[in-house]
């Protein structure tokens, strides 16, 4: 079976432009968690589908008639409201508490004007009391999420308690941390959506990421009164999705994981769903392949075996992945794209070597968006992955303590701004963060061998979420990051 490659697309792979998606959608076991609303807060890496899970949400409960509010912080928002509020060093209030109650006050206030939308139609129930409690103090007022939460921060941060004024300013602050002015409309609200459930998503929370002490009481605050609207309101659900770096990194919630952890869900991918997802976008563009199993459409678009080691194309693709759907869409669209400008006849299916041509650029376009992924926890991490540039992508322990020493020494070229994070630290944590971000696979031994696939003998995070490094003695290089970095295979 032939295509023509001009016919060859595997959809974007932003959720947020992907007309696709719907009909590519793979119901795995967490949308299922999620549209039972079991979790209601979704942790996954970036490019792991964590929008796709929320869109295909909203079209699920828009058709049972169900009201969708999506309140996507406007991107620097963390820059804005560090502008706008005073640190705590000088004087501010505890954030995290006084960001909670801002985010309870904002989603109330949210869910009371799409209740309201039309506005004088409500005279009388639930609706006709919230109506006119926004007509008496949110006629003229902001309209903008983050503009009416930092209203209400600012009433809080604007009652100074002085000596004279204690009892009274006191009790002022009480009653906004308390949400007193909206308490009696609340279980107004849960009277309203009788008939109507109201889901509340809340995406994109690393727009804008700045690490500041407003960054993390923002994210903090939200997750705290996410988890207490939820168990407050019966027909309402506030579902949040964060990336889990950034959940790992804010101890106020990596603290409090125990309290919540049963309505936190991990966004995890394996070879056979991301193999379904690509097998639904080539039966999206070409039809005359739906009837042909997973594999089989697969491999009417890549060689089975390449002649690179008679591996399997499907194990070459995926495995220069960390197993996230935005990579492997990324990489099958660079393979369609660079056949079509750089080479004549091109037919189906492609081989090994329009699959390395593309290669260069994909890896290099991973290092980049890896280094940026986590560029506020370790800035400049490119630099520690440049000075692997040239050398083999096999390790003993023995030559990777030395390599990382050299590092941690300032003796490897790196940039002075990950020199200042790095040298701080013992070779074994730089391993272990090297390893975490997926630019070390280590060997598997023991017990981890049943993770993992036959020929594979090295297994990263994506694989297994956590691994005891100091048991390891080799380790190698992800093939992602081989071909931009020119490492080459030992000869021993």
């Amino acid at each position: 079976m032939k295509f023509d490659i001009g016919q060859i697309n595997f959809g974007v792979p932003a959720a947020e432009r992907d007309s696709d998606l719907i009909s590519c959608f793979v119901s795995s076991t967490t949308y299922k968690n999620l549209k039972s609303g079991r979790k209601t807060i979704i942790l996954g890496n970036r490019g792991s589908g964590k929008s796709a899970l929320f869109r295909m949400l909203k079209e699920e409960e828009e058709l049972k008639g169900n009201i969708i509010i999506e309140l996507p912080p406007e991107e620097y928002a963390y820059e804005l409201l560090s502008l706008t509020i005073k640190k705590e060093s000088e004087g501010a209030w505890a954030k995290q508490g006084a960001y909670a109650v801002a985010w309870k006050y904002l989603i109330f206030i949210t869910i009371m004007k799409r209740l309201t939308v039309s506005g004088k139609s409500f005279k009388r129930g639930p609706e006709a009391k919230i109506y006119e409690y926004l007509r008496n103090n949110h006629k003229h007022i902001e309209t903008n999420p983050i503009g009416i939460m930092i209203s209400y921060l600012k009433r809080m941060e604007g009652i100074k308690i002085g000596k004279y004024e204690a009892g009274i300013r006191a009790k002022e602050l009480k009653q906004l941390y308390s949400l007193e002015e909206i308490a009696d409309l609340i279980p107004e609200i849960d009277n309203a959506c009788k008939n109507k459930k109201i889901i509340i998503l809340i995406d994109e929370l690393d727009k804008g990421w700045d690490a500041s002490e407003d960054a993390i009481s923002f994210i903090a605050g939200l997750f705290n009164s996410a988890v207490s609207i939820n168990n407050q309101l019966k027909n309402v659900n506030v579902f949040v999705s964060l990336r889990k770096e950034l959940y790992d990194n804010i101890p106020a919630l990596y603290e409090d994981a125990q309290k919540v952890r049963d309505i936190i869900e991990t966004v995890e991918w394996d070879e056979i769903g991301l193999l379904e997802l690509i097998a639904r976008r080539i039966s999206s563009k070409i039809p005359e392949t739906s009837e042909l199993d997973f594999e089989e459409r697969w491999n009417a678009i890549f060689s089975e075996i390449l002649d690179y080691r008679q591996t399997k194309s499907f194990n070459y693709i995926v495995d220069r992945t960390l197993y996230r759907p935005r990579e492997i869409i990324q990489f099958c669209n660079d393979i369609s794209e660079k056949s079509r400008t750089t080479s004549d006849n091109i037919q189906t299916p492609f081989n090994y070597r329009q699959i390395a041509e593309a290669e260069y650029s994909y890896s290099e376009s991973r290092i980049k968006d890896i280094s940026a992924e986590f560029k506020f926890q370790y800035p400049d991490l490119q630099s520690i992955f440049e000075t692997f540039r040239g050398l083999s992508y096999n390790y003993t322990r023995e030559f990777l303590e030395y390599h990382i020493l050299c590092i941690v020494l300032g003796e490897s070229p790196i940039s002075k701004i990950a020199l200042k994070w790095c040298e701080d630290i013992d070779p074994e944590a730089l391993i272990h963060i090297l390893w975490t971000v997926g630019f070390l696979r280590a060997q598997a031994v023991g017990g981890i061998k049943a993770k993992r696939r036959s020929g594979s003998t090295y297994l990263g995070p994506h694989q297994i979420s956590s691994l005891n490094l100091r048991n390891i003695q080799r380790f190698h290089v992800h093939p992602m990051f081989r071909a931009y970095l020119g490492l080459k295979e030992s000869k021993s």
